[in-house]
């Protein structure tokens, strides 16, 4: 198969995906411009950070006043998924040049690594690194074009649409696949808990980061439990 099917396969496949992100980047753009970042930060801030889920949370962190360490590590950690996804690609990829490399490891959001992962899997045509290529260029076009949409309309956007939605729709359309799975059906519930009750007792804001370490203990302590 040629790149350019490949790649236009990619596309395809994470097209779906792309609707919750649309009311998800509208979102991020009028966030952004009411809290008093300029347009300008706010399209460098997507352009350069390229995370619809951490680019939320320092905005929510920022409007709440938390302190830029808490801001930041929790923005670290948020983005840490990203490490888990290069490693379980890196075997499918591991005969690229490194501008190809470094190329395709921007791209590789959520939704990308959600849709291709599956495809490198089944596929052993060399060019399949393409499939990743095409459905991150997607998500990139989708998410920049409606962050610039939400700088534009900004408050003209009236709050009964209700778009707030999108931010947890978006993600839950990617856990759909892991709730076939005892084990994270029972992390997810845990780090849900301990990030809503967190939201409200544990200081400086730093839940997320409290819930995401406990979610992963949780799923170390569980997969060894079960292994025995």
């Amino acid at each position: 198969m040629s790149k350019f099917k490949i790649f236009s396969q990619g596309i395809i496949d994470v097209s779906p995906l792309m609707i919750p992100v649309v009311p998800f980047g509208l979102i991020f753009g009028v966030l952004a411009i009411d809290i008093g970042f300029t347009p300008l930060e706010t399209m460098g801030m997507s352009l350069i950070v390229f995370g619809g889920a951490s680019q939320i949370v320092l905005l929510q962190l920022f409007s709440g006043g938390a302190s830029s360490l808490v801001i930041i590590s929790s923005v670290g950690a948020v983005n840490s998924r990203h490490l888990l996804y290069g490693a379980v690609v890196s075997e499918h990829l591991s005969d690229l040049k490194l501008i190809w490399k470094i190329i395709i490891s921007y791209f590789l959001i959520d939704q990308a690594f959600a849709i291709s992962n599956e495809y490198l899997k089944r596929n052993e045509n060399k060019n399949r690194y393409f499939h990743l290529f095409g459905a991150g260029a997607t998500c990139w076009i989708i998410w920049q074009s409606t962050t610039f949409l939400g700088i534009v309309l900004g408050a003209a956007i009236p709050e009964k649409l209700g778009l707030s939605f999108a931010v947890p729709l978006t993600f839950l359309a990617l856990l759909v696949n892991d709730f076939r799975k005892f084990i994270n059906v029972i992390v997810i519930i845990i780090s849900g808990f301990v990030s809503t009750l967190g939201y409200n007792y544990i200081p400086f804001k730093a839940y997320i980061i409290i819930a995401a370490l406990t979610g992963l203990i949780s799923a170390i302590i569980l997969t060894k439990i079960i292994k025995k």
